[in-house]
């Protein structure tokens, strides 16, 4: 393998370099190459080639020529070039896959340029993050999915981001690329599916998901492509779990050993208290007209909105409903209340962003047709753009008008973690968060 240059380097178990140089991704990449664990052959192009690009307009002196070497190490016929900045941006930037040989520079400059994309920039200023940091750039060995009856392609987290139970949860395709399950494109099948397919993959799969929370001390979402039988994992990083579900993986991992039990506090917050008590909708009460998947929980009401655009223009609380959401979609997503969309699965791109946004979520409601006037239901009715609906993004389910909230009770595991913050703190009573901060003030004085 050629030496580590200016603007590259190679993807290793022993890559240790700062995020904001190499990326998440790449350090991703790297731990799990370290547990031994399948990843495609890969090079990084830097963060600082990406700021320099984008200071100058122009290409940074010497990076066309490492980056011809690097291609020629890999060996591969195609290769897949995907941003990977320090802090995740699902979706935001342009991936460009099975790019031959000679092709990969241009690739590369189209996602430097799409830092620059207005869906990118909007996605930095509702969550904070820096428009100076610009993108790593991971150049990886091509894997297909979609090359014989034994390949496929999935994503999957290591417990379900709705409710923290301890089960794999996630989406496959069988005989299709990894764009199709992210995109929303394609209805997808559940995770397990792919145990009766492939059973030796999914052993590999879910002894992956056990190493990765091993490592962390946290949950995990792993990308993956299986070619002809042979598992390759593309992308890692932590679980992201928030409110009720947050809360029952702190305790579980309490009492899986993970973490001890100022550990567990120490991992939950007060908004996460605050979203425990998780709301359903009355369905007794409510007139059900569409169910999908329950891809973000939580119950949220608005007007029905059918374009991004008519979301931000509208008055009040929406509802945005699509065939299907993509990364143009992330003002709309900001603005509503909740989404629905017809196709894809709980691992698609409007449920990602939903969870990230803390945004009620059902996907992949069959039959459900959009256009700009309305939707069509699957049962024929047709409802108009400005219609109150109600969604349950736990239940999966779409109510018309505004239906009855119903609080559902905290659960156990709440309870157990409240009774390990006032053995912390010495003192009990006062509301929940009033609890936690206390035993957060004795764990993190400085906070």
């Amino acid at each position: 393998m050629p030496g580590t240059g200016r603007w590259l380097r190679p993807l290793t178990a022993e890559l240790a370099a700062p995020a904001e140089v190499v990326g998440a991704k790449a350090l991703g990449l790297a731990m799990l190459m370290r547990l031994g664990l399948p990843v495609p052959p890969a090079w990084v192009v830097t963060s600082e080639a990406c700021r320099s690009y984008l200071a100058a307009g122009r290409w940074p002196d010497g990076l066309r020529a490492e980056l011809a070497a690097a291609v020629r190490d890999l060996e591969a016929p195609t290769v897949s070039v995907r941003s990977g900045a320090s802090v995740s941006m699902p979706g935001m930037m342009d991936t460009v896959l099975d790019v031959a040989r000679g092709g990969v520079a241009p690739a590369v400059e189209t996602v430097f340029a799409s830092w620059k994309a207005p869906r990118a920039w909007t996605y930095r200023e509702l969550h904070g993050i820096s428009h100076d940091l610009g993108t790593a750039v991971v150049v990886q060995a091509m894997i297909h999915g979609d090359r014989d009856e034994h390949s496929g392609s999935g994503v999957v987290f290591s417990r379900n981001p709705n409710t923290g139970e301890p089960v794999a949860y996630g989406d496959v395709l069988f005989t299709r690329p990894g764009t199709d399950v992210v995109s929303g494109t394609a209805p997808t099948l559940p995770i397990e599916s792919l145990a009766d397919r492939e059973p030796g993959v999914w052993a590999e799969l879910t002894g992956a998901l056990a190493l990765v929370e091993r490592e962390y001390r946290d949950t995990c979402y792993l990308e993956f492509t299986y070619c002809s039988g042979e598992l390759w994992l593309l992308q890692a990083r932590r679980g992201r779990y928030r409110g009720a579900a947050g809360i029952r993986v702190a305790v579980d991992l309490a009492d899986e050993g993970v973490l001890d039990r100022s550990g567990a506090l120490c991992r939950v917050s007060a908004t996460d208290l605050d979203a425990a008590r998780v709301a359903r909708m009355d369905a007794a009460g409510s007139r059900v007209v569409a169910r999908g998947v329950g891809a973000s929980a939580g119950v949220a009401a608005g007007r029905i909105a059918t374009t991004s655009e008519s979301a931000v223009s509208m008055r009040g609380p929406v509802v945005l409903i699509r065939p299907e959401t993509s990364p143009h979609d992330v003002r709309g997503l900001a603005a509503s209340v909740g989404v629905v969309t017809a196709t894809g699965g709980p691992a698609s791109h409007a449920a990602v962003v939903a969870r990230a946004m803390g945004r009620p979520a059902v996907v992949g409601v069959a039959g459900l047709a959009v256009s700009d006037a309305g939707i069509e239901l699957p049962s024929g009715e047709r409802l108009a753009a400005g219609t109150v609906v109600t969604i349950d993004g736990g239940s999966g389910e779409v109510a018309l008008g505004e239906a009855p909230i119903l609080t559902g009770p905290a659960g156990d595991h709440l309870g157990r973690l409240l009774g390990w913050a006032d053995e912390v703190s010495g003192r009990s009573g006062g509301t929940d968060v009033q609890r936690l901060a206390a035993a957060h003030a004795v764990l993190r004085p400085g906070d």
